[in-house]
């Protein structure tokens, strides 16, 4: 599963630089083995809207009752949203692995080869992918990322028949993508 899923985020992010966008932040929650789908951060405004909007990811992976969440970002583009600095390779594809347990940081780090330039002045680029470092258990996480792997775990408590259709439901409204796979689709 982790393969496949380091597999479509870089594909992701190929398609995305390719076209001069940079893939927002995702969750992919797990529920004994099986992914429920993956979850796109609604648009955000640079600054406190950022911190929320990527922190509040966690809310589909609680209310499903997930035993693993998935995250990915890229380090640059959350640092500028979130008014951080940037720490640790850059540009790069951050992937993290949590459970209740704690959690395996993941980086793919790349270069980027100019494809073309907009007459607006923005670039497509393709990413070159980097050598990996080691996985890092525990590895630090930017604040907005750690509050979702924080929160990821702590049921929702909703008083309804179905809070996670419910939280689907709040979250499409709120703008967040969501992309369900057919086990987990209503």
């Amino acid at each position: 599963m982790w393969d496949g899923l380091v597999s479509v985020m870089k594909e992701t992010y190929t398609a995305g630089l390719g076209t001069g966008t940079v893939p927002r932040p995702v969750i992919m929650p797990l529920v004994r083995g099986e992914l429920v789908g993956l979850v796109w951060v609604r648009p955000i405004k640079v600054g406190e809207d950022a911190l929320t909007g990527i922190a509040e990811l966690a809310n589909i992976a609680a209310a499903v009752g997930a035993d693993e969440a998935v995250l990915a970002w890229e380090t640059h583009d959350v640092a500028t949203a979130c008014q951080l600095p940037v720490v640790g390779p850059a540009p790069c594809m951050n992937m993290v692995l949590a459970t209740r347990d704690g959690h395996v940081l993941h980086q793919f780090p790349y270069s980027e080869q100019l494809l073309a330039r907009s007459p607006e002045g923005w670039a497509s680029v393709a990413p070159d992918w980097r050598p990996a470092p080691a996985p890092q258990p525990g590895g630090e996480l930017m604040p907005p990322v750690q509050a979702a792997v924080n929160f990821a775990f702590i049921p929702i408590e909703l008083d309804h028949p179905d809070p996670f259709g419910v939280t689907v439901v709040l979250m499409e409204e709120d703008g967040y993508s969501v992309r369900l796979t057919e086990a987990f689709a209503r």
